[in-house]
């Protein structure tokens, strides 16, 4: 007996869920997973919803659901209605393992935990299959006693179940691996693999996109849509993605949850086309818009391989996006960030003069902290503290010559080739390079010597504030 009856009919509209256990974060790999379900299903003009699959009561907290929920707003992926908690709809889980029941495709098991045991320990003793085959399976009903049971499956016993998986392929599972799962415990509560197919045809979902850990269990949730009559979503199942070294992701590898990435200072845009290309292809692209992402994922470009979490990469991706990025939109981000890490939010002064300069901070900007130490020059306030290094190129010669600048500046026009002359002129007539009166002036203006174009910080401070901060430096 064998299943491929994936329902891809032309006519079906696309609809994708998220459906993670609230765990405290939400992890990169779950966010990797909702992106190509979003991406999947916006591109084609269908519906992304969302599912807390918060059965374990213990670790199913609102402060834990309402992390996965931050996360993914900050990450920028919207859902259609509200979230659905899977736990709520426990009655409607019983429903269906009652039809089921009622239908003879489950029965009642009556064993207990003992005799389950017993029987496993005989089975390994014996070299045999561990997979337990109960005694109620095909008993006659007036043969059931008074006593606690659980509903299972009656899965097949002979053929196999084929999964006709879009990333994996063809997958084969010989039925004499599927045993009879439990559907409904005896306190009467589902289990997860009922709850998974039940919520899943409710909620109409045509594409089941998630990682390839849950492989195995298609093929046995394969059984409930069966005997239940219920249309087969199309499968996908992608590869979980690794450490640098090739190891299963964990924490000796750096961040796994998506608000260490956030506070980090990586940018929703970097990180949804870093993601997307984590195990996704689309020929030689590596940095692209969401309106080319929602364009080009298809689920065929997806590899079989697991991805590698490659950290100078994701710097790369998103050092291109802060380039790109709309002034305001970056602004935004950067306000985000400095909230997310704790720091003073921007004054209106500060925030006119970021978004002044933004088209000097943000080249060659990896991240948004980076960002944030180029524009230290337009967050401070007078007088500018040098650090050591700024300091030390503030020695009596460097300062003479901010002195002999002074006048330049006041008469210059406060243009770029204007200033540039004017320093210029100042260089030369001691017989000294650009340089050697750069890197004061970089002390003067930001009180650092690793900083944006002193020529641009003047232009984002102007001429009073720039001659007011030499001032200080040359008292």
């Amino acid at each position: 007996m064998s299943d491929t009856a994936a329902d891809t009919r032309p006519d079906r509209p696309v609809v994708t869920r998220f459906a993670p256990s609230p765990t405290g974060f939400l992890h990169i790999g779950g966010a990797r997973t909702a992106l190509f379900n979003w991406l999947y299903a916006r591109g084609r003009g269908g519906k992304f919803l969302l599912r807390i699959e918060d059965t374990d009561r213990a670790r199913s907290t609102p402060e834990a659901t309402q992390a996965i929920l931050d996360g993914l707003r900050w990450l920028g992926l919207d859902w259609d209605g509200e979230a659905i908690s899977q736990f709520e709809r426990a009655g409607r889980h019983a429903e269906v393992a009652q039809a089921m029941l009622a239908s003879g495709a489950a029965y009642k098991c009556f064993a207990t935990s003992e005799e389950i045991e017993a029987f496993r320990e005989g089975a390994r003793a014996e070299g045999r299959s561990t997979l337990y085959q109960s005694p109620w399976r095909d008993s006659d009903p007036g043969d059931h006693p008074d006593a606690p049971y659980v509903i299972r499956l009656k899965a097949p016993r002979e053929g196999e179940t084929v999964i006709d998986d879009a990333v994996q392929g063809h997958v084969r599972f010989g039925n004499e691996q599927l045993d009879d799962m439990v559907l409904l415990r005896g306190d009467g509560t589902p289990t997860y693999m009922l709850a998974v197919v039940v919520d899943d045809h409710d909620m109409g979902v045509s594409h089941v996109i998630r990682g390839d850990d849950h492989l195995n269990n298609a093929a046995r949730q394969v059984l409930v849509y069966r005997a239940m009559g219920w249309a087969v979503p199309v499968f996908a199942h992608i590869p979980l993605i690794h450490g640098p070294d090739g190891k299963k992701l964990s924490k000796r590898h750096g961040a796994l949850g998506v608000e260490e990435y956030c506070r980090m200072g990586y940018t929703p845009a970097g990180l949804r086309n870093y993601l997307a290309r984590l195990g996704w292809s689309h020929g030689d692209d590596e940095v692209f818009t969401d309106a080319q992402a929602l364009e080009w994922f298809d689920l065929e470009g997806i590899g079989r391989a697991p991805a590698r979490l490659d950290f100078k990469k994701l710097d790369h991706v998103s050092g291109q996006h802060i380039a790109m990025a709309d002034d305001a939109a970056l602004l935004h981000d950067l306000e985000s960030w400095l909230a997310a890490t704790g720091q003073p939010a921007l004054t209106e002064a500060q925030r006119d003069g970021v978004l002044q300069a933004m088209p000097h901070l943000k080249d060659r900007a990896k991240t948004l902290f980076q960002l944030y130490e180029k524009a230290h020059f337009i967050l401070l306030e007078r007088p500018v503290a040098p650090d050591e290094k700024a300091a030390k190129a503030l020695d009596p010669e460097s300062l003479s010559m901010l002195r002999e600048l002074t006048p330049q500046l006041q008469t210059a026009s406060w243009t770029r080739h204007e200033l540039e002359a004017a320093v210029r002129d100042v260089a030369e007539a001691r017989g000294q390079g650009l340089g050697k009166i750069a890197q004061p002036l970089r002390a003067a203006l930001a009180g650092r010597t690793a900083t944006p174009s002193v020529f641009d910080m003047m232009i984002v401070i102007g001429r009073e504030e720039t001659l007011a901060r030499i001032a200080d430096a040359t008292a």
